[in-house]
């Protein structure tokens, strides 16, 4: 079975998607589109693929699903388009901003039984797999705590900051989705701390550059996030997880994997730099699912609930902030 797909964004994610479809056998890029003219065709140049607009690929038969890269106050709407146009969709993190308008959107693809994945691809990463397995399989007892550390090099530009939701949803949002998916329960009640401590701008634009973040559940099990938008050293991934009888972790991702000893002391080669080249085959895998579930006709393994579930979190921690306290869930979402 091959997947005909169109890519929708040509900008920094749409490359990074079309890649990873580019490179998987069972798939094939045949449109792509942008708003930007010189993007698409930069795009088409490099897969091959003919440009189209919006409406010509939802009505493209040559057309099995799309990878929805766009920005994110796109998303919904486009969600919907595909679903009615009976298209298998793939879709960057977030569906909307807005928790309502998330569930609208949801509302639409039920009612069309439109495959449907959201783009967390950080489930895919074969690190962070491996430690879900062991987990999985008990070798640390049951789940007490979850430690998640996810720096970014170098802060976006300002101008970024404005529309990309702020730092809970836009950036933390993918340590929410990863909480979830170790703790193994769903946390029902948050409590968030922010700050501004890289760029002053990034304050002036009503926004965080450092926050800590603290989930529980019903039953007590606990994941701590920490997030800046700066980390000197590079870009920093890394998770833990404690049970009952021991811990399993993953650490950072190195330019190389070795070890330099001297006189002076020991050294390792610098983190990778950002997402792209951190996490190649996590998005590779992501698209790989996407296309297995397709042809097995199986839920997709990341569902545009769990995009729900994960924006809630975020709006539970900006209420938390806002009212320093801790907010439960139900809060935000009724």
């Amino acid at each position: 079975m091959t997947v005909n797909f169109a890519v929708l964004g040509a900008g920094r994610i749409g490359k990074v998607h079309a890649r990873a479809i580019a490179g998987n056998p069972d798939a094939r890029i045949v449109a792509v589109t942008d708003a930007l003219p010189a993007a698409a065709e930069a795009l088409s140049a490099s897969t091959g693929a003919e440009i189209r607009s919006i409406e010509a690929i939802a009505k493209s038969a040559d057309v099995d699903a799309v990878a929805i890269c766009t920005p994110t106050d796109t998303h919904a709407d486009l969600i919907e388009l595909f679903a009615r146009a009976g298209k298998a969709i793939f879709c960057e993190k977030p569906v909307d901003l807005s928790l309502a308008r998330v569930q609208a959107c949801l509302k639409v693809v039920d009612e069309t039984k439109a495959p449907l994945m959201l783009g967390f691809n950080r489930r895919f990463d074969p690190d962070f797999r491996a430690v879900k397995a062991a987990v999985d399989r008990g070798d640390i007892g049951t789940v007490e705590m979850v430690t998640i550390v996810s720096r970014d090099p170098a802060p976006p530009p300002v101008e970024y900051i404005g529309r990309s939701g702020g730092i809970f949803r836009d950036m933390t949002i993918h340590d929410f989705d990863m909480a979830r998916w170790l703790l193994g329960e769903e946390p029902d009640t948050v409590l968030a701390a922010a700050s501004v401590l890289v760029d002053p701008a990034i304050g002036t634009a009503g926004d965080f550059d450092s926050v800590n973040v603290i989930l529980r559940t019903a039953s007590g099990r606990q994941a701590v996030i920490t997030n800046t938008r700066r980390a000197a050293y590079g870009y920093d991934q890394r998770i833990e997880v404690l049970g009952s009888q021991g811990a399993v972790s993953a650490d950072n991702t190195h330019q190389a994997n070795i070890q330099i000893a001297t006189a002076t002391g020991y050294g390792r080669p610098p983190l990778l730099d950002f997402f792209m080249t951190r996490y190649v085959a996590a998005y590779a895998n992501e698209i790989a699912a996407f296309i297995a579930a397709l042809r097995d006709k199986t839920p997709m393994p990341v569902s545009g609930h769990d995009g729900l579930l994960a924006l809630a979190l975020a709006e539970a921690a900006l209420k938390s902030v806002a009212e320093g306290r801790a907010v439960t869930v139900a809060e935000v979402t009724g």
